[in-house]
């Protein structure tokens, strides 16, 4: 029976999917996995125990993930599972920057009292409009799922969307509408686009990308979607921007100290992923890569070690190894494999920068002295005998 810890309420759509070959445990200590929401892990201790965290969400800001390679446990996200909810905010978003309805409706609440509302409404409303979406030229920075989603939709609507993503995938770029301008300079959207919508992940490369500089590249008057992470906008500089014109609205899913406090910002209280829907798909992803892991030893959508997928075992036994990814460490193990009279049956292995895996379908168990010399060789991080 396999233990599973949740830090966080998880859908219980999603851990419906958890076979009888899985018990939930309220000890963190006991568990082989765990899944996650938004709790914090980087003052825990992991035990030996812990083989894989899986984030039911696509950020992983939460968990120290070169703390766990180190460790040996796989960290797990759940890319696209979120993405129509988020897409679909993004979309709202648009059009409250469009049209003035976040003032129309509190003149209504304001003037809820006048019995005459109907009449007087004729006159004021003209305060409160705007324009329309159609033929504006919308920029979608990042074409992973939820860009690609975005950037599909605003077509549908009858945008001009222009798509940069110097990294898109086969997978994304098969689902991008060809209506979608496909483009190799984003300096492009910033010169061109009515709107600019980021769908990047927060890594040092992105942190603070609409700053001071970009906004110099921009029309007078753009608007600025996040939806993605808090920090990839500069607030000061955001502040600013939008204190001179040059940035009508800016519209955030990330309500900050800075932010809120901004004239012309529309924020939301982090609620591109808060559906029903998509808690249920996050939930169902992560639960079945935390399975198929801890009965395969398959990574898939793992943040800090490669994927690697052998398919169902079907032989004697199947050893994972978590090592370093440095030279003549795949001729150390099936040397020392050799040297214990084990036949290596079929064998894969992928590296991540400095980290690498190792998958080895055998044609008998292993002993514990083969598994005890495995683990000796410097370098191998973890060895688990899966099968």
């Amino acid at each position: 029976m396999r233990t599973i810890h949740c830090l966080n309420a998880i859908s219980k759509y999603g851990l419906g999917f958890l076979t009888e070959d899985y018990k939930l445990t309220d000890d963190v200590n006991e568990a082989e996995g765990i899944l996650v929401r938004s709790a914090s892990l980087h003052e825990m201790e992991f035990s030996d125990s812990l083989l894989a965290v899986a984030r039911a969400g696509a950020g992983v800001n939460n968990i120290p993930l070169e703390d766990c390679a180190k460790s040996g446990i796989v960290v797990f996200n759940t890319p696209g599972a979120n993405a129509n909810g988020v897409k679909e905010l993004v979309l709202a978003g648009l059009m409250l920057a469009s049209r003035d309805i976040i003032g129309g409706i509190a003149w209504c609440q304001e003037n809820k009292d006048d019995e005459n509302i109907s009449k007087t409404v004729e006159k004021s409303k003209k305060a409160f409009a705007g324009g329309e979406v159609k033929g504006k030229k919308l920029g979608v920075i990042g074409l992973g799922a939820i860009g690609a989603e975005v950037a599909n939709a605003a077509a549908a609507l009858g945008m001009e969307v222009y798509g940069y993503d110097p990294y898109i995938s086969v997978n994304a770029a098969w689902m991008l509408s060809r209506d979608v301008k496909h483009i190799t300079s984003v300096d492009t959207i910033y010169q061109e686009c009515d709107f600019i919508s980021i769908h990047v992940p927060l890594m040092d490369s992105t942190r603070g990308m609409i700053n001071q500089e970009t906004f110099a590249k921009m029309k007078d008057g753009v608007v600025v979607l996040n939806f993605a992470r808090d920090l990839l906008v500069n607030d000061d500089d955001m502040a600013a921007a939008l204190a001179s014109g040059k940035v009508k609205k800016y519209v955030s899913d990330f309500p900050n100290p800075k932010v809120v406090k901004m004239p012309n910002a529309i924020v939301i209280p982090h609620l591109g992923a808060s559906t029903e829907e998509s808690e249920d798909n996050c939930a169902k992803m992560a639960v079945m890569e935390l399975m198929d892991y801890l009965e395969n030893g398959n990574i898939r959508n793992s943040v800090n070690y490669p994927a690697c997928d052998m398919g169902v075992c079907k032989t004697e036994s199947r050893v994972a190894v978590m090592h370093l990814n440095v030279p003549n460490m795949i001729g150390q193990v099936t040397g020392m494999m050799a040297s214990c009279g084990i036949n290596i049956s079929d064998m894969t292995n992928k590296s991540r920068e400095k980290y690498a895996y190792t998958l080895m379908d055998l044609d008998k168990q292993p002993d514990e002295e083969t598994i005890k010399k495995l683990r000796g060789i410097d370098g191998i991080l973890r060895v688990r005998v899966i099968k």
